[in-house]
């Protein structure tokens, strides 16, 4: 794996957080493929699915992951190194002392799971020690939550336009917030490597 140079990456980041709606689905499940083993910081996932579909997608997902997926149940603790996934029309949100909670409130930009509410509540808590990464999508969702995320000093990623299936979501991001790197799925993989390397 070839290193690409990122600034403003650092080796304090606490957690990753991934949103993605139509067309991210061969992003995520590259990105699982390729990540490393023992990638140390906990990788939160908030996609866009269909609310009544609750078996197959995270099968499909774990097929392709070195590491197990986990739907995480209401106030489990977040871990090192775990890969979590927003459930089925649920709300995904993170609290203070480092758990999950799910809620069945209202829809948020016609979506539940709602990438802002994840990313929003997750930038409350880790602050300038998260990393925000938005993948293709054919709506707004998670434009407001990177820009939370930026605003509190994170770390922003969106997804090429030119590599989108549907570049809707990473765009409207783009429009609002000045992201800090717009990369192909294949450099996104490299950032995790690069990640993966600051903490050895």
């Amino acid at each position: 794996m070839n290193h690409m140079k990122f600034q403003g990456l650092h080796n304090n980041f606490k957690a990753i957080v991934i949103g993605g709606s139509a067309g991210s689905f061969q992003g995520i499940t590259k990105i699982l493929s390729q990540i490393p083993g023992d990638f140390p910081l906990p990788v939160i996932m908030c996609l866009h699915r269909l609310k009544h579909v609750r078996n197959g997608f995270i099968e499909a997902l774990s097929i392709k992951s070195i590491k197990d997926v986990i739907e995480p149940y209401d106030k489990e603790p977040i871990k090192r190194g775990k890969v979590y996934l927003a459930p089925a029309n649920y709300h995904l949100s993170i609290e203070l002392g480092h758990y999950f909670s799910l809620s069945t409130e209202e829809m948020v930009n016609n979506s539940r799971p709602s990438i802002d509410i994840t990313m929003e509540t997750a930038s409350y808590v880790y602050k300038n020690k998260l990393i925000g990464i938005l993948l293709s999508g054919a709506n707004k969702d998670g434009a407001l939550g990177m820009k939370r995320i930026k605003d509190s000093g994170g770390f922003t990623v969106v997804q090429d336009l030119a590599d989108c299936m549907i570049d809707t979501m990473p765009a409207a991001a783009l429009e609002i917030t000045k992201i800090d790197h717009t990369l192909t799925v294949d450099n996104i993989i490299k950032l995790f490597f690069e990640i993966h390397n600051l903490y050895k």
